[in-house]
């Protein structure tokens, strides 16, 4: 029993913490830069002001991960985050595919609790920054109301992913709100005040049939008129969470310190919605539905922006400018909404796309003015332009990887984040991202310590492709299909293909490339013939004179031909994959980008792939068989399709597959790093929407590290990871090792890229 007597005041109970970083914010950018920061031997402090993690992926708003790959709605493929992030997402598939945003929870959490360097505060918000000069922040105070204990939480690098930027707000960090004009930076899509200067919040619900009629009541402060909403006909009740994305409000507050205010407001929506559906009489299959969950706060898109070294602007994204110091990628359009949100007559938003991915540069990532600040998340160094595209939850997770890497790096050489734009100190950063699993486009970096360059690479077997084997399906060219091919040098291929004709006339075949190698927006055309067709079953032969002068990806195009179907094939390579002009109505409203004159944004066409299951290949014959996916490719740069299709893959026919890497002198292994496929072109939608498989089918399965003397070094059975680090128990002296595949997911065996390290 404790009693009290009384006193004059009482002191909160205090804890103090000391650590190597301390991570402001539990959204995916923080979450993300937790993990990788304990992983990298940080000791790590997590402070998150809500019960769960996740941010706006969390079950308390329900929002679905997206960042490059944006719902396959654009043309950037094989484009979806890596490293922590894409794990996140892999390990969701695999438990979650129906898209529970609790079980999402429990996924972060356990990220988070599995790793010992890493001490997670939930329910604990900061409210003081304390400093040593004016530059530098030596420690943050937090308040827990769970358990009410205060922290003082003392590090030599502080990372603020909060969203609202709180801790560059307390310590005086430079920092914006609003959208630049268009003078200021150039950039034409700058929005004028009628558009308004800042995004909105949004908040979602879910409804339920529950077979029986179910009362609804709605309480005194809902919306009573609908017709307020301009776009009230858009609702129906088969919508369900982060479908009613376009339910924005607050755009013309302070959506900080008016974020109560905007809650109120949503809510309003959102009962007067259900209200709407329930008693209108307009919807009569909703008289056995119930809501089920709305959420209780609100998902925020904008607030603070915080000022690095350099801004990343409109054009930055439309050019893709390559940066030096590029350490994450994005590809989400530029997506900018109307300030009055719902009530707005205009879209709920103006998407425009860049025609491939973009590199964002490290010199986001810090504080111009706090010398010990990393900024992660959508408060980076970007102009609210920019920000439209740079603040979606997977491009922000990718930098939180980037921020924590880099924080290790500073933490070992005792240096600022500053310090690492020294150009060796940047090539390490960027090599020790690329060995976790970042994507840096246009990024090559030699890592003088991988032994894997050093050996030579042989397999039990290479795929020659010949053929995507035909199936009994067939598909009517009432749209332009197009295979992806990674063409090697020399003479284009013949390409064959059956066809079914209701009449007899001619199909134009095109061969296109891209501009830029990296990216598939095929603008260039090289070669177009009209083929004759016969009333009937036929086969297409087409031979191309053009010579094929670079290996890199193309497009073979059948435009579009009503009443001619082409056979489908069931067959799926990794780096190969078939596209349409049918475009996805969810993110776009025609398969060409038609942006007005002057804002600075390019026009091109969509060529977007079909999800699985729907989505396969178009069953075509090449003569001679395309040998592009030969061991020698696990020794080259990027772990995914770019230029290329980068991987091995080994012959249909092969049961057993392996690959083994051979020095010619002993060499001293102590860890090994494997990336295989986990289909960089799916989206992995988090929540919401539903997958048509637990694992990638191009997933390795049950797989072995085998030594020279054939000794397994380690076994892996349901495997479902891309990336895999085998660190020894000791460093080893080989001269061989070797990779047995005894089964894949579905598809032939395939590997992108192997790395070994002495240590």
């Amino acid at each position: 029993m404790i009693t009290a007597p009384h006193e004059a005041s009482r002191s909160l109970h205090k804890e103090t913490l000391h650590a190597d970083l301390v991570i402001v914010g539990g959204g995916l950018a923080g979450t993300c830069c937790a993990i990788t920061a304990a992983r990298q031997g940080l000791s790590t402090v997590l402070v998150q002001d809500r019960p769960v993690l996740g941010g706006n992926a969390s079950s308390e708003v329900r929002l679905w991960v997206l960042g490059a790959t944006s719902h396959l709605g654009n043309n950037n493929r094989w484009s979806r985050e890596g490293g922590v992030m894409n794990e996140i997402m892999e390990e969701n598939l695999y438990r979650n595919r129906q898209g529970n945003a609790m079980i999402y929870d429990t996924i972060l959490l356990e990220k988070c609790m599995v790793e010992p360097n890493l001490t997670l505060l939930l329910n604990t918000a900061v409210h003081e920054v304390e400093k040593s000069d004016d530059a530098t922040i030596s420690a943050v105070h937090a308040f827990c109301s769970q358990n009410s204990t205060q922290y003082e939480l003392r590090a030599p690098y502080f990372c603020d992913a909060s969203g609202d930027g709180i801790v560059g707000f307390l310590s005086g960090a430079a920092f914006r709100m609003g959208a630049e004009s268009k003078e200021e930076f150039g950039e034409l899509f700058a929005p004028d005040a009628a558009y308004g200067q800042m995004l909105g919040h949004s908040m979602y619900f879910y409804s339920k049939d529950v077979g029986v009629p179910v009362k609804y009541k709605a309480p005194s402060w809902a919306l009573k008129d609908i017709t307020k909403i301009p776009r009230y006909r858009q609702f129906n009740t088969n919508m369900q969470g982060c479908n009613f994305w376009w339910l924005e409000y607050g755009g013309r507050l302070d959506t900080i310190h008016q974020t109560e205010e905007i809650k109120w407001e949503l809510w309003k929506v959102i009962y007067g919605v259900w209200d709407y559906f329930k008693n209108s009489g307009k919807f009569p299959e909703a008289e056995t539905m119930q809501l089920e969950w709305v959420g209780t706060i609100p998902g925020k898109r904008e607030s603070r922006r915080f000022e690095g070294d350099y801004m990343i602007r409109q054009q930055d994204l439309v050019s893709q400018t390559h940066f030096p110091d590029v350490v994450a990628h994005g590809g989400w359009a530029v997506d900018l909404h109307p300030a009055d949100g719902l009530y707005s007559e205009l879209p709920g938003c103006t998407q425009w796309h860049s025609k491939g991915v973009y590199g964002i540069p490290y010199r986001c990532y810090y504080s111009r003015n706090i010398n010990n600040l990393f900024l992660a998340g959508r408060i980076i160094s970007a102009t609210h332009v920019a920000f439209g595209s740079t603040r979606v939850m997977a491009t922000c997770g990718a930098g939180g990887q980037a921020v924590a890497i880099a924080a290790a790096q500073c933490r070992e050489k005792s240096l600022m984040p500053r310090d690492l734009m020294d150009e060796a100190q940047m090539k390490e950063l960027q090599t020790r991202l690329q060995r976790a699993g970042q994507y840096l486009p246009g990024c090559v970096i030699d890592d003088l310590q991988d032994l894997v360059p050093q050996a030579t690479a042989t397999a039990s077997s290479a795929l020659a492709l010949s053929q995507l084997a035909p199936n009994d399906e067939w598909l009517e060219l009432d749209a332009s299909w197009a295979m992806l091919l990674p063409l090697a040098a020399g003479p284009c291929p013949e390409f064959s293909l059956e066809i079914d004709a209701a009449a007899s006339g001619s199909l134009a075949v095109e061969l296109r490339i891209s501009e830029k190698l990296e990216n598939f927006t095929p603008e260039v055309q090289l070669a177009q013939q009209d083929v004759g067709v016969s009333a009937g079953r036929s086969t297409l032969r087409i031979q191309f004179d053009q010579a094929i002068n670079e290996a890199c990806y193309y497009f073979l195009i059948f435009r579009e031909t009503p009443g001619v179907k082409v056979r489908l094939s069931d067959q799926r390579i990794s780096g190969i994959v078939s596209a349409s002009t049918a475009f996805n109505k969810a993110v776009a409203k025609s398969s060409v980008q038609s942006p007005p004159d002057g804002i600075g944004i390019d026009r091109f066409e969509f060529w977007l792939p079909k999800r699985r299951p729907a989505g396969k290949n178009l069953a075509l014959g090449l003569n001679p068989a395309l040998s592009v996916f030969g061991p020698e490719q696990v020794q080259q740069d990027h772990a995914r399709p770019t230029a290329t299709s980068r991987a091995w893959i080994a012959d249909i026919a092969d049961a057993q597959p392996a690959l083994t890497l051979t020095w010619s002198s002993p060499v001293t292994i102590g860890r090994v790093i494997i990336e295989a496929d986990p289909d960089w072109d799916h989206p992995m939608e988090s929540v919401l929407m539903t997958h048509p498989e637990e694992v990638a089918p191009f997933m390795l399965e049950k797989w072995d590290l085998l030594d020279d003397g054939g000794t397994v070094i380690a076994s892996h059975q349901d495997y479902h990871s891309a990336h895999t680090e085998i660190v020894l128990p000791e460093p080893r002296i080989l001269s061989s090792l070797t990779i047995r595949v005894h089964s894949t997911h579905g598809c032939p065996a395939a590997i992108f890229r192997v790395r070994a390290y002495s240590c």
